[in-house]
């Protein structure tokens, strides 16, 4: 994914760019409203973080003029906590998300990995994950170990899914509740443990493997060595 950066706090600008690319992905930042809104035409990038305070031009005009002039691209708020007014009327300007600062890193990307899924015209253009001998279809929700089909629940995929997307890189809880369960569990909840449990019996535990390995108080990786 390419995803750009616009916040006129160069440090975090820059530090959020950095996050991004360390996490396999290529960003760059912009420091004010004019450069950001010339950047986001750009039909190569994926997804856009706005903050809303900006100079020049403001986040919410930035993102009414893309929808304006037609481009789509999925964009989250920065917005100050609290400021609920700032939310509604970016939401209302056609922003998809809002994150309010401070926020986690680890927040924010699971944040632009849903909001770039559910663009329009990206879904189930991947094709199939392959990660050694583990196989996963997204578009007819199947997957293999092997020749083996695995018969998986619709949140067990979920989970697979996730951890292959991010196959040899830590998966955290709070990535997982929020691209598989979009928020309708909590944290505290042992669902999301008790799913990959589930998952971990069928991928690996069936076939004499370990190849989902729990990091404790980090989260989950799915190993790609063989």
């Amino acid at each position: 994914m390419h995803y750009l950066v616009v916040d006129d706090e160069t440090r975090l600008t820059d530090l959020v760019v950095r996050y991004l690319t360390e996490s396999g992905h290529t960003a760059e930042g912009h420091y004010d409203g004019p450069s950001g809104l010339a950047a986001a035409r750009d039909a190569r990038v994926d997804a856009v973080v706005l903050d809303v305070m900006l100079p020049g031009m403001d986040g919410v005009e930035v993102c009414r003029t893309l929808r304006g002039e037609g481009v789509d691209v999925p964009v989250i708020l920065l917005t100050a906590r609290g400021a609920i007014s700032e939310r509604v009327a970016g939401l209302d300007a056609g922003a998809d998300d809002y994150v309010v600062k401070p926020f986690a890193m680890e927040e924010l990307l699971a944040r632009l990995r849903a909001i770039s899924r559910r663009r329009p015209g990206t879904a189930g253009t991947t094709g199939r994950l392959r990660v050694g001998d583990l196989v996963l279809d997204p578009d007819q929700q199947r997957a293999w170990r092997g020749d083996h089909e695995l018969d998986l629940a619709r949140r067990e995929f979920g989970v697979l899914r996730v951890l292959m997307e991010n196959a040899g890189c830590v998966v955290s809880r709070l990535q997982l509740l929020d691209e598989v369960w979009d928020g309708e569990t909590d944290l505290r909840s042992n669902a999301i443990d008790v799913h990959v449990s589930k998952v971990r019996a069928k991928v690996d535990r069936a076939f004499d493997r370990t190849t989902i390995t729990t990091l404790r108080g980090r989260g989950y990786r799915l190993e790609t060595a063989p």
